[in-house]
């Protein structure tokens, strides 16, 4: 990643920021940070008045978006850290948004930076997964005052892909499940994304000593209203494609080792399947970044045989 003046950022943009800085301050570097295809991600230095520095995140929707209308994104995101503001979640703080692109180039969002890093190896894994499940325990329990929006559901039983070599029985069998109407279930505030790229750790060395904490959770563009079952389930899937079919199972444990409530037995195989199903649509862009952030041998066949390893797991664990 290298060191940029201002010059970076667009025009208006650039304006834009500077009208949000305080009194005296003014940008001295910015940086691109891995952001997702549709999202150009910045950390802005800002130089202070006293001559010391701090940081700044800038995201911008520079092209269409999977998730929607990147006007809706960043109006969600607005409220979902508005709303985590002295909740006691590690969320960036909201510094300002132009989601229609009024005074920007493109729809853009500026936020706090939180210190810390993602950590996508297998090192220290046992420990950090108790720590996930705690931190995503934590942001259940936030009571919004305004709920955002209910969860959306994209994928139906037409649109899986099943993997090439997959057990066509398991499939169809896991198809059918999500055939049926969504369970009833108690809602809360999820974040709808939340997976080990979205967390950062503050990790002493090695990574798996004790001493590691959590400094933040970013990425709130699809925070929603729904079941908690599908937070975990998004969470699962993610660590069975990234660690193995069994940490998916594990964080499940996790998760309610934590304190956290999931829906009934007998439905909650319907939220548990419905994610690693969704995943099967975009495996390719789902690995990418992974590759990209050193985990090369996450190819996407490698992710497709955890995947489809993962569902017949899922599966076996009702039977």
């Amino acid at each position: 990643m290298n060191h940029h003046d201002e010059a970076t950022l667009r025009p208006l943009t650039l304006t834009w920021v500077r009208r949000h800085l305080e009194a005296g301050e003014r940008i001295v570097g910015a940086e691109a940070l891995h952001g997702g295809a549709t999202a150009d991600m910045r950390r802005l230095a800002i130089g202070t008045r006293d001559g010391g520095a701090r940081h700044l995140v800038l995201r911008s929707f520079v092209g269409p978006t999977r998730q929607g209308p990147a006007e809706d994104l960043l109006r969600r995101e607005a409220d979902g850290l508005t709303t985590l503001t002295s909740t006691g979640v590690p969320a960036p703080g909201l510094v300002a948004v132009d989601p229609t692109a009024t005074h920007c180039e493109f729809p853009s969002l500026l936020m706090t930076h939180l210190p810390g890093r993602t950590v996508l190896g297998e090192e220290g894994l046992e420990r950090r997964l108790s720590m996930l499940a705690r931190q995503l325990v934590a942001v259940h329990a936030v009571r919004p005052t305004v709920r955002p929006r209910e969860y959306m559901a994209l994928t139906t039983a037409d649109t899986v892909v099943p993997p090439i070599g997959a057990d066509a029985a398991v499939w169809a069998a896991a198809i059918d499940v999500i055939r049926r109407p969504p369970p009833r279930y108690e809602g809360c505030l999820l974040h709808g994304d939340f997976q080990p790229g979205n967390v950062l750790f503050d990790l002493p060395h090695p990574a798996g000593a004790a001493g590691a904490r959590i400094t933040g959770v970013v990425d709130w563009a699809a925070a929603s209203w729904g079941p908690a079952d599908l937070d975990v389930a998004h969470c699962s899937t993610n660590l069975a494609l990234l660690h193995g079919p069994a940490w998916g199972l594990r964080f499940t444990e996790a998760y309610q080792a934590a304190g956290g409530m999931l829906t009934a037995a007998d439905e909650w195989l319907y939220w548990q399947v419905r994610k690693p199903l969704a995943f099967s649509e975009e495996l390719q862009s789902v690995a990418q970044p992974w590759r990209e952030a050193g985990r090369t041998e996450l190819t996407t066949r490698a992710v497709e045989e955890r995947l489809d390893a993962y569902v017949t797991s899922l599966m076996n664990a009702l039977g």
